[in-house]
């Protein structure tokens, strides 16, 4: 009778380990890329003032024959809550969300701003233009940076921000009738139930 002879473990999976973990890591990405929701994404700044930022208005958008004028953080801490929208030209999802903001915009006592986000003045009117602007004020952040200070993954988001200034929600991505009613709207109304403005 022979002896049964076991190779070490080492020799036997030694080199398909290294295959696995990497097939498991590359699963993991991959499940993290096509799963993840921006929207899920924790902001630091819930609870805590907006950066403090002065944005220009958006280069010859006009409404009504009056210029758009830009807005400033100190806008935003005024007594009302103010939905800021930061949107771009060339954001395909900016547009499918539109509607909705023109709906929103409709609403009385709504305050809806917006960023353009590292845009150009020409594409970002040709835009407002085309879509129709919700926005009562409209900030031109060519850079990016007031954005980045917001904390801003990528286009659309759109913020509540409280009468003093503070964030109170984000949403990450294109709105929607849900998100709306269910997150932004109850957000704006003051503690007796009535919408502010």
């Amino acid at each position: 009778m022979t002896p049964v002879t076991r190779e070490p473990f080492f020799r036997r999976f030694g080199t398909a380990l290294p295959l696995l973990i990497f097939a498991v890591l590359a699963g993991l990405f991959w499940y993290a890329l096509q799963g993840g929701d921006p929207s899920r994404l924790p902001s630091a700044l819930i609870g805590k003032p907006v950066p403090d930022f002065a944005l220009p208005g958006l280069e010859g958008l006009s409404a009504e024959g009056k210029e758009v004028p830009g807005f400033a953080s100190s806008d935003l801490a005024q007594g009302e809550p103010t939905i800021v929208n930061v949107f771009a030209s060339w954001c395909v999802e900016c547009q499918v969300e539109h509607p909705l903001l023109l709906a929103l915009s409709q609403e009385p006592g709504i305050r809806l701003y917006g960023i353009d986000y590292k845009d150009d003045a020409a594409s970002a009117r040709r835009f407002l233009g085309r879509y129709g602007n919700p926005y009562t004020r409209v900030g031109a952040d060519a850079s990016g940076r007031i954005a980045i200070d917001f904390g801003v993954y990528g286009v659309p988001e759109t913020y509540v921000v409280t009468g003093d200034g503070k964030i109170a929600y984000r949403h990450a991505g294109p709105l929607t009738e849900q998100a709306i009613r269910d997150k932004i709207l109850p957000l704006l109304q003051p503690p007796s139930g009535k919408p502010q403005g």
